[in-house]
């Protein structure tokens, strides 16, 4: 019942104004956040800031070639980019950032289990990189960031609570959670489903609570990149 290794790369890519490669286990996201100065149609005149998501995966991320154009426009990528944006704006303030965007894209290397999971973690740290960048080089009035955001699975496997589940574990398990939360341990989302038989409300107690020292672990990981997000 232990995290898979984690890795995290920071400044991966040249370009963005926060970058990081996020690996946990055999599952790599290339997590980019790119800071503009124009939000969306509904956020515009209403004095707010927006966070808004894009995940995919590369054709070859998986044992086998999936077209590019289907995974692009498939209900499970449009689905996970939402959960990402959901996720990472419950930890800013976004009235600290009126009529700024910051675009998360999430674009998976290689696939082995927990993809959204680890899509969310690489993303806020990709985002407070960006953040502490745009601050840096054109200031911020007051510092957005409340808390951490961290995610992680859970599930039971052959009856037993199972944290972090890589693909083997995952098709096995009879049933599956993702767990998004604060550092402060409140919950952002929780979504989950019995894959073969119901499960009790004991079992969701012992799921949620490995969920919540999963993520806790996780977020010492991205507080040693990062530091104190509090502040820039």
């Amino acid at each position: 019942m232990s995290l898979r290794p984690i890795k995290i790369s920071r400044n991966y890519l040249k370009y963005p104004e926060g970058s990081c490669l996020f690996q946990m286990g055999d599952t790599k996201v290339i997590c980019t956040a790119s800071v503009l100065d124009e939000v969306p149609d509904h956020a515009k005149g209403a004095g707010i800031g927006w966070v808004t998501a894009e995940y995919s995966m590369l054709p070859r991320s998986t044992t086998t070639r999936s077209n590019r154009g289907r995974i692009a426009s498939g209900g499970r990528a449009k689905e996970i980019s939402r959960l990402i944006g959901r996720s990472l704006r419950a930890s800013l303030d976004l009235a600290s950032i009126p009529e700024l965007c910051i675009v998360l894209d999430c674009d998976v290397l290689q696939a082995d289990g927990g993809t959204r999971t680890a899509s969310i973690n690489g993303a806020f740290v990709a985002m407070i990189m960006a953040l502490r960048h745009w601050h840096k080089k054109h200031g911020l009035s007051t510092w957005p960031v409340k808390d951490f955001i961290g995610a992680v699975s859970v599930g039971l496997v052959d009856g037993r609570p199972a944290l972090d589940l890589d693909y083997e574990k995952d098709v096995r398990a009879e049933v599956d959670l993702n767990v998004v939360m604060t550092g402060s341990g409140r919950y952002v989302e929780i979504q989950g489903n019995a894959e073969h038989k119901p499960f009790s409300h004991a079992d969701l107690e012992k799921l949620l609570s490995l969920a919540g020292q999963g993520i806790r672990k996780i977020m010492v990981a991205q507080k040693n990149l990062l530091g104190e997000v509090h502040r820039p």
